[in-house]
C-alpha cells in the first residue's frame, strides 16, 4: 500500500497547532519510520521540543536546565507551543500591548543617538555603590572582557584554589587564555595567603590580582585565603569574580539577611573592601535575566566598554529591559516583584498550608536548594507533596509540564519553586498521573 503524501499527512495533523513546515517534518519522520499513523505523536514530540514554559517543582530555585531565575509573568496559561515567554513589565519584549520600539540607543532629551549601556548600567552602579557599571551577555563574558581590556599580554595572579570550572567545561585558565592575559598561579589548593600574591607581584609583571568566589563548591578543613582588603594593599588592582551575584550582604530588599545566605559576599561590600571591579551574573542570586555585570571604577569600566570584544558581548533590548525591571524592583526594595526572592523568602508554614490545600499526596517537609552554582551544599527548609513511586515522566507529560524530583522511588513536588498561581495546575497534573498509574 502506498504511503500518503507528506503534504496530505501534514494537513491531517493540523490540530496539533504547529506551523505547516513543522508538521511536514513530523509527517516525513512518520512515513520514514513506516508508520504514517504515528505522525500525530511525532508532531507532539516536536512541539514539546520547542522552548516553552514549565512548572519547576524540583525545589531548586535557580535550576539551570529550567532557565534559572523565573522572570515576572513569563508563563502564560496557553497550551505549550501557543504561548509567549513574556518579558517582565518594562521590558521591550513580547506582551499583549501594542508593538512599540524602545529607546535602546536613542537619547530622548537630545533626540540623537544614545548608548545602550546607559540604562541598566546606571541602576546597577547605584545598587552596588560603584562609580560605573557595564552589562554583557553573561558572567564568563564579563571576566573575559575585563582580562582582555586590562591585562592582555600581562600576568594575572590567581590562587590555585580558585581556578574553578564554571560549568559546561569552561575553566578560569581557559578564559584567561582566550582573553590574552597570562595566568600566574599562587598559593596552594587549600591555603593561599596575601604574601603569595605579594611575591608574585614583586617577581613578575602582574596587571591584576584576581579573586574568584567559589560559588559552586566548598573547600573545608585546613584552609586559608586572603581577603579583598589584604590584597588591595599589595599594589596591582584587585578584581573579584563573585559569580553568583548577591548585590548587598545586608539584603535591604528583604529587611534582613536570611540565615541560608550566611557567608555569601555582596558586590557592594566587595567594592567597599578595595576591589576595583567586581563581576557577577544577573540570573543567579540577583534573580534577573542571564547577563554578566561589571561594576567598579569608572575609568576601568570605560576601558572595558571601549574594547572591541564589547561589540560581541553586548546584550540586546530584551535582556537589558528585563534587567532594568529587576533593578528597579531592588531600588524600590520590592522583593515581591522579583520571583526568585518571593519564592526564596516564603515561610515553611505557608508552603505547608499550600501543600495541604492541594488535596493530593502527602504534605511533607522538604529541603530546597539555591542551585545554578550558588551556595553549594546550603539547604533551605521547604515543603511540598510526596507521592509513592516514580511519577516524574507522567508529570512531565502534562501541559504545561510539571518538573519534580525523585528520591528513592518517592516523587517530591517541592512548592518553594512553584508560583502559587500554578498550585491547581500542579494538583491536576498529580491527579491525572495517579489515575494513569492506577
Amino acid at each position: 500500500m502506498r504511503p500518503p503524501s507528506v503534504n496530505d499527512l501534514a494537513l491531517r495533523i493540523a490540530e496539533v497547532g504547529l506551523p505547516h513546515p513543522l508538521l511536514v517534518i513530523a509527517a516525513r519522520a512518520a512515513i520514514a519510520a513506516g508508520d504514517p499513523d504515528s505522525a500525530v505523536d511525532e508532531a507532539h514530540r516536536l512541539r514539546r521540543s520547542l522552548l516553552g514554559s514549565a512548572i519547576n517543582a524540583t525545589g531548586v530555585l535557580l535550576h539551570t536546565n529550567l532557565g534559572r531565575a523565573p522572570l515576572g509573568n513569563q508563563h502564560s496559561r496557553a497550551p505549550l507551543g501557543n504561548q509567549h515567554n513574556r518579558a517582565p513589565l518594562g521590558a521591550a519584549g513580547l506582551d499583549d500591548g501594542p508593538a512599540r520600539a524602545s529607546n535602546l540607543e536613542f537619547n530622548l532629551v537630545s533626540g540623537r543617538r544614545g548608548s545602550r549601556a546607559s540604562h541598566a548600567s546606571l541602576l546597577m552602579a547605584t545598587l552596588t555603590g560603584a562609580e560605573a557599571a557595564l552589562v554583557v551577555n553573561n558572567c564568563a563574558a564579563a571576566v573575559t572582557l575585563v582580562l582582555a581590556a586590562l591585562a592582555r599580554d600581562r600576568g594575572v595572579a590567581v590562587s590555585r584554589g580558585e581556578l574553578v570550572e564554571i560549568g559546561g567545561g569552561f575553566r578560569v585558565p581557559d578564559v584567561m587564555e582566550q582573553s590574552g592575559a597570562r595566568l600566574v598561579e599562587v598559593g596552594t589548593t587549600n591555603r593561599t595567603r596575601a604574601a603569595d600574591y605579594r611575591a608574585a607581584a614583586e617577581r613578575d609583571d602582574i596587571a591584576l590580582l584576581l579573586k574568584v568566589h567559589p560559588s559552586n563548591y566548598k573547600i573545608t578543613g585546613f584552609t586559608e585565603e586572603a581577603s579583598v582588603a589584604q590584597l588591595s594593599n599589595i599594589g596591582p588592582p584587585v578584581v573579584v569574580d563573585l559569580g553568583s551575584g548577591l548585590l548587598d550582604e545586608r539584603c535591604p530588599w528583604l529587611g534582613s539577611r536570611p540565615d541560608w545566605l550566611a557567608g555569601e559576599p555582596g558586590a557592594r561590600q566587595t567594592l567597599a573592601a578595595g576591589a576595583v571591579l567586581v563581576t557577577f551574573s544577573g540570573d543567579k542570586l540577583m534573580g534577573g535575566p542571564q547577563a554578566g555585570i561589571i561594576c567598579g571604577k569608572a575609568d576601568l569600566v570605560a576601558a572595558c566598554a571601549a574594547h572591541p570584544l564589547m561589540r560581541a558581548f553586548r546584550p540586546g533590548s530584551l535582556v537589558l529591559g528585563a534587567l532594568q525591571s529587576v533593578a528597579l524592583a531592588y531600588l524600590r526594595r520590592d522583593a515581591d516583584a522579583i520571583p526568585f526572592w518571593r519564592m526564596a523568602s516564603a515561610s515553611t508554614d505557608e508552603l505547608m498550608e499550600r501543600a495541604s490545600a492541594l488535596g493530593v499526596g502527602r504534605p511533607s517537609a522538604t529541603m530546597a536548594l539555591a542551585g545554578a552554582g550558588s551556595l553549594p551544599g546550603q539547604e533551605i527548609p521547604s515543603a511540598g507533596i510526596e507521592l509513592d513511586g516514580d511519577l516524574a515522566a507522567s508529570l512531565r507529560a502534562f501541559d504545561p509540564p510539571v518538573i519534580a524530583r525523585v528520591n528513592t522511588q518517592t516523587t517530591v513536588v517541592d512548592l518553594r519553586t512553584v508560583d502559587p498561581a500554578d498550585d491547581q495546575i500542579v494538583a491536576e497534573a498529580i491527579r491525572q498521573s495517579l489515575t494513569r498509574r492506577n
